[in-house]
């Protein structure tokens, strides 16, 4: 299917009559990251995932603009729309699949029943928060973002060293044998983009992003990359949230995949009957 003209590629597994469940990868994984957790979602569920722009099999149009959070929204409600025409769909997201999901889930009109974020603030909510002061940990946690603002220096980085090595790092750094596509060293480059694109922006000047849709915050225990400070005080933009902590790192998803897919199943029920 197409988004604002880029070729996005979809993947459906389950029942389609059954309720949708829209799952968004992060950086640098394709939809292959869900593989788990949309196993077991499907004997229940009509599990959809996509490779988001820029990465896996979708395309990836050229500059900034493209990767801007308005555009990523707009991807994933197409997607929805497309998928489950007649009726709302459950989002989950993980890493940028979840920063990117807050943008369309505080879209006014959205087509989405619930949303079950995983290691991925709305960057709007963190640049309020940020407001207060940053949390020390978390700006030494997130070294790499500023890595991913050095011009030249950051690409040939990933292409060279860590993209080529990115299965083998996931397994050093992390412990984690993840799927990894064979176009991670392409993905890994075009989609430092996101971060370009969106982070300076939305801190410096950060909107106002409400919604009532019914959002599941998951906090892997063991993420080395997000802390549980950045979605403290959410409660203020989205009246409708419960908390959850797993006893994970930041690849939940893939390490832990039938407890994601349980609290994402109990979510979606519980959406549904309120």
């Amino acid at each position: 299917m197409e988004s604002d003209g880029v070729r996005l590629a979809v993947f459906e597994r389950g029942d389609r009559s059954a309720p949708t469940v829209l799952l968004v990868h992060g950086y640098p994984d394709t939809h292959r990251v869900w593989d788990g957790v949309a196993e077991a979602l499907a004997g229940e569920f009509h599990v959809v995932s996509y490779d988001v722009r820029g990465a896996g099999r979708s395309g990836a149009p050229r500059g900034l603009a493209a990767y801007r959070l308005p555009v990523l929204g707009r991807d994933l409600v197409a997607v929805a729309r497309a998928v489950s025409p007649d009726a709302p769909v459950h989002v989950v997201g993980h890493d940028w699949g979840s920063i990117q999901a807050w943008e369309a889930v505080t879209t006014p009109g959205a087509p989405i029943a619930s949303y079950t974020s995983i290691s991925g603030p709305c960057l709007d909510h963190v640049g309020h928060r940020m407001r207060g002061g940053a949390n020390p940990e978390q700006l030494r946690r997130s070294w790499y973002i500023a890595a991913f603002h050095l011009p030249f220096v950051a690409p040939l980085v990933w292409r060279y060293l860590v993209g080529p090595r990115w299965g083998a790092v996931l397994r050093r750094a992390e412990g984690v044998s993840a799927p990894v596509s064979p176009t991670v060293v392409e993905d890994g480059v075009r989609g430092m983009a996101l971060y370009r694109a969106n982070f300076i922006p939305r801190l410096r000047a950060p909107r106002v992003r409400r919604t009532d849709v019914p959002v599941q915050l998951v906090h892997p225990r063991h993420d080395r990359y997000v802390t549980e400070s950045l979605t403290r005080g959410v409660e203020r933009w989205v009246p409708n949230l419960k908390r959850r902590v797993v006893d994970a790192g930041h690849w939940a998803p893939v390490t832990h995949a039938d407890t994601v897919a349980r609290l994402v199943a109990e979510h979606v029920t519980d959406s549904r009957t309120a």
